[in-house]
């Protein structure tokens, strides 16, 4: 079945993409959710205000990921924890913490899928950590995990 994307949905299409799709994919998930339109002249005409919203929607949103992005680049984030033998943490720093830490301190949202940790910072010292908030804007954050002092 040939459908245009009105939406971008990861592994299958972006916005204005003309595909040939399963028949059950598309009557069951593309269309009831909006993300796509039977492909046909009249869609297609139809299609297009929605398309060209969309793709003005999302350089938009591009453009407002590259600035915090720049904002964002080279900063760091202190964190204090319990530290034991070779500096191994008790716990972790995790990546909803860093973002949690990055939007208060930047006054925008970052969520946490946009902060690229492999597994949580389980070691006191210096991270390099990625924050990828789209496709093209990425900014490096060094993240510092002290040992907290003052035992109790």
């Amino acid at each position: 079945m040939k459908v245009i994307f009105l939406k971008d949905v990861s592994g299958s299409g972006e916005v204005g993409d003309i595909k040939d799709v399963a028949p059950g994919f598309a009557r069951n998930y593309l269309l009831p959710r909006g993300l796509a339109v039977e492909a046909s002249a009249g869609a297609m005409k139809q299609a297009e205000a929605r398309i060209r919203q969309e793709k003005e929607r999302k350089a938009d949103e591009a453009k407002k990921f590259e600035l915090l992005a720049a904002r964002i680049e080279g900063q760091e984030l202190h964190f204090k924890a319990r530290v034991g033998d070779e500096d191994k943490l008790f716990g972790s720093i995790t990546a909803a913490q860093i973002a949690e830490t990055l939007s208060s301190s930047m006054g925008a949202e970052i969520e946490k899928r946009h902060v690229m940790l492999e597994r949580p910072l389980r070691e006191a010292g210096s991270h390099s950590v990625n924050v990828k908030l789209s496709g093209t804007a990425e900014a490096k954050v060094t993240v510092i995990i002290e040992p907290e002092t003052g035992e109790s």
